[in-house]
């Protein structure tokens, strides 16, 4: 997918929202348990209710990997029924990977190749040499950590060489290894006061925000700070969307949860002149 096609849906929906598919088998309605494929049948519902007003999907791949062969066949059976039934839809595995050369190489054929992803995110601490092989691949997307919301992140991301922070120092370095149709950055919503500087470096580049919702990132915050002349955001909500019902409505729920979303960057678009 192309960042002009990835634009057109945005406005065609009036929305850069990225439903996060952050699935715990723990946390999902206990009556979806009785069924063969629990996470797949919460999943399929979720994606049914809210695809109307999400632009992308974004399964963590924690939440799959852990439950071992059945997580990867849940997964699998989510990203193609997104793909059949909704061909739209941009769909990220947050994987967050980045290793040598040849590692990242199957890596990316993992998610690219075998999967059928659009977009993956991946770790650049390894350097360019472990964020290249994603790059060989027609329409498809790294997107790189560029400053999050954990706690952790002032560890490192923040430290200052010569005046420059070191996600500064990552974002001025790895733009030169892609372009604005193949590199996207995270950078965490609880950092929005940080993006007009980020825009300053990468003002066309897509950001994947996270952070809104559940995390308490200010919508109206990244969206005065972030959004750019073909917007240039996808702000993720998981948990508030996924889990706005832990009852039998529960889809229902998400999917208004997902409107309310939805609404609101409608109307920050229309503010932008970009609706």
């Amino acid at each position: 997918m192309t960042s002009q096609e990835l634009f057109e849906n945005i406005k065609r929906k009036g929305s850069f929202l990225c439903v996060g598919l952050d699935t715990d088998i723990n946390k999902i309605p206990q009556f979806l348990l009785e069924t063969t494929d629990p996470i797949f049948a919460f999943n399929k519902e979720i994606i049914d209710a809210t695809h109307k007003f999400t632009v992308a999907y974004k399964p963590n791949m924690a939440f799959y990997e852990s439950m071992g062969v059945s997580g990867w066949n849940s997964l699998e059976k989510t990203v193609n029924y997104i793909r059949y039934n909704y061909p739209d839809i941009f769909i990220i595995a947050d994987a967050k990977r980045g290793d040598i050369g040849n590692t990242s190489n199957m890596y990316a054929k993992a998610f690219f190749d075998a999967m059928e992803f659009d977009a993956v995110t991946v770790a650049p601490y390894m350097g360019e040499d472990s964020v290249k092989p994603f790059m060989t691949y027609v329409d498809k997307w790294v997107i790189l950590l560029a400053l999050t919301s954990n706690k952790g992140a002032a560890d490192f991301q923040y430290v200052s060489e010569d005046g420059e922070k070191l996600f500064e120092k990552v974002i001025k370095s790895s733009k030169a290894w892609g372009n604005e149709e193949n590199l996207m950055y995270v950078v965490g919503a609880t950092k929005a006061e940080k993006l007009q500087e980020i825009r300053s470096i990468i003002p066309n580049h897509f950001l994947l925000v996270p952070g809104v919702g559940a995390q308490g990132g200010s919508l109206k915050e990244v969206a005065k700070n972030g959004l750019n002349d073909k917007c240039g955001l996808l702000v993720n909500s998981s948990r508030g969307i996924i889990y706005a019902s832990s009852e039998q409505d529960f889809a229902q729920k998400a999917g208004e949860a997902a409107k309310e979303v939805q609404q609101e960057m409608a109307g920050l678009l229309k503010a932008k002149g970009l609706l």
